[in-house]
């Protein structure tokens, strides 16, 4: 187990900022959560102790959030999902993380950007999109599967669709919550549940119901304007760091 307390008043902000994301907002800063761990410990143990952490916010939400999800627009997403997180498996250890997390990153800071210069702007929702779903689907399993930073994809997609506050929240989380869960057996097979991580894991679990239902409870009390304004914010300030931290590793 993780002795350092600078890891944990690190990850312990990280972990409430992810369940509230989820729970909330989307998931817009749950990247941070493993952003932060890594200015203590390595990439890769901080993206296998944040799974099991991640699983029971999962486990923890999931009733609340399965009723309200929008069925066909998560449908759209599931195959890329599952690809992606098969790329994940295949590929890891063989493509730089810090590469991983530049490029989602400038991914995630473009968006915002682009919605923000559009001043005044109000276009119609898009449809959900089998090709857009599968494309958004695989770079967030991929991205997910190395770095549990698969928000931006997910939410490039999912934000055009102008969903309202719940589906949007739910159809998130719910997807998030599957590639979670596919996501066990090839960590397993990697290596990446060691005693160390897992008991580290174990204790900081103990806030995953904290941040979720905090979460909820601020979702239910803002408008569906708002909780899309804070995903764009989560969005920026996850990318600048994600591309930060690539950069500087």
């Amino acid at each position: 187990m993780i002795t350092d307390p600078y890891f944990y008043l690190l990850a312990i902000i990280g972990v409430l900022l992810a369940g509230i994301s989820k729970g909330g907002f989307a998931g817009a800063f749950g990247g941070m959560a493993v952003a932060l761990m890594c200015l203590r410990i390595a990439p890769q143990q901080a993206a296998a102790i944040m799974l099991p952490v991640l699983l029971a916010m999962d486990a923890f939400g999931l009733y609340a959030f399965f009723k309200n999800i929008d069925r066909k627009v998560f449908l759209t997403m599931l195959p890329g999902g599952i690809t992606g997180t098969i790329l994940g498996t295949v590929t890891f250890g063989a493509l730089d993380v810090q590469v991983v997390r530049i490029l989602v990153g400038v991914i995630a800071v473009s968006f915002p950007l682009m919605a923000w210069l559009k001043v005044g702007a109000r276009g119609a929702a898009a449809q959900p999109s089998h090709v857009k779903g599968f494309f958004s689907g695989t770079g967030a399993g991929y991205a997910s599967f190395v770095a549990h930073t698969g928000a931006a994809p997910a939410l490039i997609y999912l934000m055009p669709l102008k969903l309202d506050k719940q589906r949007f929240v739910a159809t998130n989380a719910v997807f998030f919550a599957f590639i979670n869960f596919i996501k066990i057996p090839p960590y397993y097979a990697l290596g990446q549940f060691s005693f160390a991580n897992l008991s580290t894991a174990l204790a900081l679990c103990l806030l995953a119901p904290v941040g979720v239902r905090l979460g909820m409870w601020l979702n239910g009390r803002v408008s569906t304007e708002a909780v899309y304004r804070v995903g764009r914010i989560g969005l920026f300030c996850t990318g600048c760091k994600l591309i930060y931290d690539g950069l500087t590793h």
